[in-house]
């Protein structure tokens, strides 16, 4: 079974890769975004990415840094096939991955006003912001000391491949078949 992370920037285009993966690949999707939407509503919170953030740093703080990805991981060892986990956000989710194996960190990035515009267009619930609060949402996501805590600025530099995403769809899929060997 093969594991392969996905990190990087708000609207980068994680869940499109994603999506590859899981409609030309065969791999199995887990995504911690899905896993926390699930906790918020039983919660009887507002979906948002505020409180996304809050009920993610509490699970990390209450059970440990790697808690959320733990969860997937075992949802995907249950499929015993290759899977993508989305949405890698903490070094300690990325430490416990690479201790299971055969695990690969994928990190996508592209220019903030090309990531704002694709935030705009799939228009989902946590994403009716402006330019300024999708800027300021990512700045409180990029740098920690905290462990428990959103850290994209180093997942993303312990990423195995980095992609940048400016470029068209099939741009992005061509550098997946190159880098990756799937």
């Amino acid at each position: 079974m093969k594991i392969i992370g996905i990190t990087g920037t708000l609207g980068a285009g994680k869940g499109t890769i994603v999506d590859y993966l899981e409609n030309e690949k065969g791999f199995a999707h887990f995504s911690v975004r899905q896993y926390l939407i699930h906790i918020i509503e039983e919660k009887g919170l507002e979906i948002n990415r505020d409180n996304m953030v809050k009920v993610a740093n509490e699970l990390r703080a209450e059970h440990s840094p790697s808690y959320i990805v733990e969860m997937l991981y075992q949802q995907a060892q249950q499929q015993n096939k290759n899977a993508v986990i989305e949405s890698i956000r903490t070094p300690g989710e990325i430490e416990f991955l690479k201790k299971q194996g055969n695990f690969i960190l994928l990190a996508v990035d592209a220019d903030p006003h090309v990531r704002f515009n694709r935030i705009k267009q799939r228009k989902s619930s946590t994403d009716d912001i402006d330019f300024e609060t999708f800027i300021a949402n990512e700045e409180r996501e990029m740098n920690t000391t905290d462990p428990y805590k959103q850290n994209l600025i180093k997942c993303i530099e312990q990423a195995d491949i980095v992609l940048n995403n400016d470029g068209s769809i099939e741009v992005l899929f061509s550098q997946l078949e190159k880098l990756l060997d799937i």
